[in-house]
């Protein structure tokens, strides 16, 4: 990690790169967005060398925004591994603590627990995709899980197309959730399997 930080500093500093030079938070945010779902693309082909070519390029955006915010005086790379190594620590007293697990759906109750503990229990990054904000929202926060009558009476609802069709994906997000589907990644099937079927 102390040579790809030391590569960012020189890209961001005197004689560097002009593009990463004028490169802020704010302005990252797509390409941290973007690497992500790289990564996923790549763990979806289960080629290991893509595999670690994205994740590589996620450590990148992890190096840029800490370099951005050790110029600023904020944080440096240290206090983020230490952040993550104590949030790990903390969140599983079953293998660092004396607390007994039965298996991993305990370790999930009690993983939930603990981010109730620290005020996190229910929020859900506004940034996801809103299949996946939507899944998340529905089972962190305990919603009622949905029917085929619901997305049924969603599809007859109202004459505003976008609140219609808003209510109508979010009852079939729900009833996803009823059957342990993620929307999300059933979606992602689905168009992967029309463009297959479109251009074979």
């Amino acid at each position: 990690m102390n040579d790809l930080l030391d590569i960012m500093r020189r890209l961001r500093g005197p004689g560097g790169c002009p593009w990463d030079q004028q490169q802020s938070h704010e302005s990252l945010r797509p390409y941290l967005l973007e690497e992500a779902c790289e990564a996923m693309d790549a763990i979806a082909s289960g080629d290991p060398q893509a595999i670690v070519e994205e994740l590589g390029d996620v450590l990148l955006q992890v190096a840029f925004h800490t370099v951005i915010a050790e110029e600023a005086g904020h944080f440096d790379y240290p206090a983020v591994e230490q952040g993550i190594v104590a949030k790990l620590i903390r969140r599983h007293p079953h293998v660092f603590g004396a607390v007994r697990v039965s298996g991993a759906e305990e370790v999930i109750r009690n993983w939930q627990a603990i981010k109730g503990a620290e005020g996190k229990a229910h929020s859900v990054p506004r940034s996801l995709p809103a299949l996946m904000r939507a899944f998340e929202a529905g089972r962190r926060a305990g919603w009622e899980e949905g029917r085929p009558e619901a997305v049924s009476q969603a599809l007859e609802s109202g004459n505003d197309a976008t609140r219609h069709l808003g209510r109508l994906l979010l009852a079939v997000v729900d009833y996803a959730r009823s059957l342990g589907v993620n929307p999300e990644l059933a979606l992602r099937e689905a168009i992967e399997a029309r463009l297959r079927h479109e251009y074979a």
